[in-house]
């Protein structure tokens, strides 16, 4: 009895330990941050490098690229310099911070994973009703490098470092091959980079794509090549008529229909059959067409038409 009373204790001793280094671990992850003093790194100028997801590739599987563009310099420990490329203007922000490591500037979300005076990693974060959310939105990591490491340690031409890397080269060409199998169909296609570009071949027919950005309604320059609209004006037509639908354009410049918009069920087979007309008379043989492009492959990408015609009177 008395020694399974030590063997007890024994074991009880050597559980206790453990535990209070768990617990003591627990509270060192569930402590606070505290925020981080930027002092030091006023007035260095930071290029951005690299926009990644965390596979390491700067592509997805829609075709949309996650390309380094920024420039941020610290003016103070909560104010920031960001320069837009856009309006090719420095801008001053407030640097907000939230909680723990997760700040704000130019109404953007980041998570700051690391900052040094050579180099910053930021986590970009899709934040809705103050909840950060734990999907793709916000698996996306930049990371930038100041001026006089670029120019003095890695000895090296930003527009480089800012490039495509091998893996992206390697799953868009999986994808572009893909695509080109199957070159009608919306579901293999993806969004093209350099998207397609219509050239008319007649005084008849004008094109005009359309911008989608809208900053009031959350769209950036990306919706310029992940939804491409194009206005097509034909006169000289059989009647007048208006279209409004969405084409695959394959590698080589044919046009598929994959959907039209705003119709009833009943009428699609009718409506399917004067479109598929009004593409194969007018649109491919008054339209030099150039198929989208990413990292300079042609591949299928979906594109939005909306088509008039103008009887001649």
């Amino acid at each position: 009895m008395w020694c399974l009373a030590l063997c007890l204790y024994a074991c009880n001793s050597e559980k206790k330990p453990a535990k209070q280094k768990k617990d003591s671990i627990k509270k060192e992850q569930d402590k606070p941050k505290e925020r981080l003093s930027f002092t030091a790194l006023k007035g260095i100028k930071f290029y951005e490098v690299k926009r990644r997801f965390s596979n390491g590739l700067s592509f997805d599987e829609q075709g949309f690229q996650q390309e380094p563009s920024w420039e941020i310099e610290f003016y103070s420990n909560d104010s920031i310099l960001a320069y837009s490329p856009q309006k090719k203007i420095w801008q001053g922000f407030h640097l907000h911070y939230d909680h723990g490591d997760v700040y704000n500037f130019a109404k953007e979300w980041f998570r700051i994973k690391y900052a040094g005076k050579d180099s910053l990693v930021f986590q970009r974060l899709h934040v809705t009703n103050k909840e950060i959310a734990k999907d793709i939105r916000s698996d996306v990591n930049i990371t930038y490098y100041s001026k006089d490491y670029i120019q003095n340690v890695l000895k090296a031409d930003l527009k480089k470092l800012q490039q495509a890397t091998y893996a992206d080269t390697l799953f868009i060409q999986k994808l572009s091959l893909r695509s080109n199998r199957n070159p009608a169909s919306r579901d293999s296609a993806f969004a093209a980079r350099q998207p397609v570009v219509f050239q008319p071949l007649s005084k008849i027919i004008r094109v005009e794509k359309l911008s989608m950005v809208d900053e009031l309604k959350g769209r950036t320059v990306s919706f310029d090549y992940l939804y491409p609209r194009y206005r097509i004006q034909i006169s000289n037509a059989y009647k007048d008529f208006a279209h409004d639908f969405m084409a695959v354009v394959d590698q080589h410049g044919k046009i598929h229909l994959s959907n039209i918009l705003g119709i009833l069920p009943e009428d699609y087979e009718v409506k399917k059959k004067v479109i598929d007309g009004i593409i194969e008379v007018y649109l491919q043989n008054l339209l030099k067409i150039t198929p989208g492009t990413t990292l300079n492959m042609p591949h299928s990408s979906e594109i939005n038409l909306i088509v008039t015609g103008r009887e001649k009177r």
